[in-house]
Formats: C-alpha cells, structure tokens, sequence
C-alpha cells in the first residue's frame, strides 16, 4: 500500500507543480491498453473491419495488460471480489476433464481468463482520478457509438421475428444482449446530469439518457424493458434527490410515448400472452420449460454442476430421462436463456455461492464509498466526493440492470458483469487511497474496505 500510496502524491495536499510531476512520471500506456480492449472487446471495430481480424488485436492487447501488470509490479489479487474470481476460475479448471464437452468447457475457461485479465487490468492499472474519469468518458463514449450503430443497423421496416440482431456481433450482436448492455450504460448517463459542472454538460447527459431510452425502445426486447424499468426504479429510491430525479423521469417517460411504435407496446403487452399456445413467435413458454430442465440438471449435479459451457449438452438427456420435448422437439443444444439457469446447473452450488458472494462485496464497497462520500468532507472538494457519490449509485444500477435483464438471457459468461466489478474496486482502491493519505483516517476507512 506504502507504494501505491507515494505514487498517487497528489492526494497528499501537495502543490499543483508536484501533481503535475507525479502523473508524468507514471507511464500512460498501460491504462490506454485497457481502454483499446475496452474498445475492441465492446465497439468491436475488427467486426467491422473484416481485415483488422488478421490481426488477432484483442490478444494482443490482452497480452500486454498481462505483461504491464507484471513488468510494472502492479499485479495485486487481494481485493475479496479478485479471490472469488480466482476460486470460479479453479472450479472451472475441475470440469476440464469432467464435463461431457470437453471443447465448450475449456472454450468458455478460455474466454473467462481473458476477461480476468482485463479485470487485473481495470482493477490494478486505473489507480487515480484522472484515469478512472477517463475511464468513464471513454466507457460512455464505446456506448454512444453502439447506439449510433444499433440505430442504422436495426432494419426497422422489418418484422422482429424476422430481424437477425442490432448489435456490432458477439455477446452484444442480439437485439435482447444489445439492449442489456444499454441498461447497464443509462445509469451513468443520468447521474451524469447531477455532476454536470454546467448547462453544456447536463444538456450533454439529458441527451444520452434520450438517445440511450430511444434505442432501447428500438430493440424491443421484452426482457430489456423489464431491465430499463428496473434501472429506472432503483435510481430513483436510492438518489437523494428524488423530485428532481422524478421529474427527469416524468419526461423521460412522455419522451417514450412520443418515440416509441405501436408495436413497442403491442410486444411489451405480450409479455403477459406470449406463452400461449396460439402466439407463434412467443419464446416465454420455452424459456420456461428451459429452466424447468434446467433446474433438473441442478439437482442431479448440486455441488459444482456440469460444466461451463455444457447446459446445452446435458440438457437433451434430461428430457429423455424426464420423457418431455417442446412440442414434439428437443431443445439440446440451445443455450438455457436465463444467467441464474446456466450459472445454477453448470457451476452448481460452489460457483453460485461465489458469484453471489462478488455481488455482495460489490455492494458493500459502494456502500462504504458513498458513506465516505456523505461523511468526510475533510478529505477533499464536495465536488469531488458528489461526483463520487454518483459514480457509486450509477454502479449499482448499472449491475442491477444486468441482474435484472439477464433473468431473460445467456450472459454468464459475458464480460459486462466482470468488468463492472472491476470499475468497483478500483473506485474502491482510488477512494481508500485518498482516505489513508489524510492521517486523521488512515486506520479506520481503510478498515471500512476490509
């Protein structure tokens, strides 16, 4: 800590000439490398770009997060949430040689240990204010060109059935991923208007949470409403500024109704019928019978599950033992449609337990920041700790949204969660660094953090 603490001097009280020294002495590199995979893994420019593939650039920015870390000595696993990372990562390692599909186990190991490192990377390698608000600004802005994206690419004038995604591919190529992942932006958007440090800026903010709220409304993705609601709930029973915030939102939902197609409604409406048998294109019946098997496959494997990645392999034999098809076909092979569905049955009751347990600390940290933020003004700017304080609610929603909307969707083992958990802790370090910097603090909000 003694380390990390000389290298942030500027949370000491000392002059502008010694901050400025400070951050030109540490190199920059290392943190653009997690806003280039941030850019490559979410704005997936190489999708685009068909000859950026050859390339291979998201593992080469991965791999040199993983050698920053290591060449700059700035690797640290102690943080709760990383341990929990670490332990769901050894679970996985168990089911290399148990799992019936070998292959998608260790492909989904794969793409886990990937997006480890780029959590070290966010965790360990955005260690002061100025690189986590550019952080933010650049999170912000990968989104706002999703948006843009999603909007010329939704091929509106065609039936949803027979749309094929709006998002730029991958794990946010379909349009219910797509919206799951504008839920989980919208929040920094409006608490953004609330740390405006002008009109520009909060006209800046109101026009995002619109353009946010529009393409969403583009998706129509059942399960992305539920999600945005969500989202939209929890800002205003956890903001301190509830009339204000309650107004924004009484627009924004006039702003909704003016925007939004007949259809939008007509597809939100039948959330209630879509499970009947005389709706042909509803999925809400089968998603249900998915989880029932689903929670089949759970209790035959409790204690670590089936494997990452093997719901699908697993799940045509549990029909067979159970004698059930869905209408007259079997569904093995097809994914499980629900995040709470596949973590159950393939990582069972240990990686349950530990997925659930980053989600508490998660909290619990963003509880202490925003205690520290309400309480200790001694520290630094009210300015300052209100925007921390926003942050911390913005994170919260944020990963309530993806909680919310996945209930619907595949996203185990999607990077959006495990990033989020990521801007956490470093918010985490950042705040607990500038508190142990003040003397009059440095045992007992240090302690919060533990």
């Amino acid at each position: 800590m003694a380390d990390i603490v000389r290298s942030n001097g500027l949370f000491q009280g000392e002059g502008e000439k010694v901050k400025g020294i400070a951050e030109k002495a540490e190199p920059m590199i290392p943190f653009y490398l997690v806003v280039i995979y941030l850019i490559l893994e979410f704005a997936r420019p190489q999708s685009l770009v068909p000859a950026l593939q050859f390339f291979r650039l998201p593992a080469i920015t991965v791999s040199l997060i993983a050698l920053s870390l290591i060449v700059l000595g700035k690797l640290s696993i102690k943080d709760k949430q990383t341990i929990l990372f670490i332990l769901l990562l050894l679970e996985m390692v168990l089911h290399g040689p148990l799992a019936l599909n070998n292959f998608w186990a260790f492909k989904m190991f794969y793409a886990m240990v990937v997006t480890f490192i780029a959590y070290l990377g966010i965790v360990n390698l955005v260690d002061n204010d100025k690189k986590y608000d550019t952080l933010i600004k650049y999170w912000i802005i990968i989104f706002i060109f999703l948006a843009i994206y999603g909007y010329f690419n939704a091929n509106l004038h065609l039936p949803k059935y027979k749309r094929y995604g709006i998002g730029v591919g991958g794990f946010i190529g379909d349009a219910n991923d797509y919206c799951m992942a504008l839920n989980t932006i919208l929040p920094f958007a409006v608490f953004g208007t609330f740390t405006a440090k002008n009109n520009f800026q909060k006209l800046y903010f109101i026009f995002l949470v619109c353009l946010f709220l529009f393409i969403i409304i583009l998706t129509e993705s059942r399960g992305g409403f539920i999600g945005m609601v969500s989202v939209g709930a929890y800002c205003w029973l956890r903001s301190n500024k509830k009339i204000v915030l309650g107004v924004l939102m009484g627009i924004l939902v006039v702003f909704a109704l003016a925007v939004a197609p007949g259809s939008y409604w007509d597809e939100i409406r039948s959330i209630k019928t879509e499970n009947t048998e005389g709706n042909r294109y509803g999925t809400g019946a089968q998603r249900v019978y998915s989880w029932k098997l689903g929670w089949q496959m759970f209790l035959k494997n409790p204690i670590i599950g089936v494997g990452q990645g093997n719901y699908p392999w697993n799940v045509g034999e549990i029909e067979d033992q159970a004698g059930v098809q869905w209408k007259t076909r079997s569904i093995r092979g097809r994914a499980a449609h629900s995040l709470y569905f596949t973590l159950l049955p393939e990582l069972g009751i240990v990686g349950s337990i530990l997925y659930f347990l980053m989600i508490f600390f998660s909290f619990k940290d963003l509880k202490n920041i925003k205690n520290i933020s309400k309480k200790r003004k001694d520290i630094a700017s009210d300015e300052y700790f209100k925007k921390i304080y926003y942050l911390a609610l913005a994170l919260e929603a944020s990963i309530i949204g993806f909680l919310v909307s996945s209930v619907f969707i595949s996203t185990l083992y999607y990077p959006n969660f495990w990033l989020l958990c990521a801007f956490v802790v470093a918010l985490k370090k950042i705040v607990t660094i500038k508190c142990v910097n003040n003397g009059t603090l440095r045992t007992k909000t240090a302690s919060a953090f533990m």
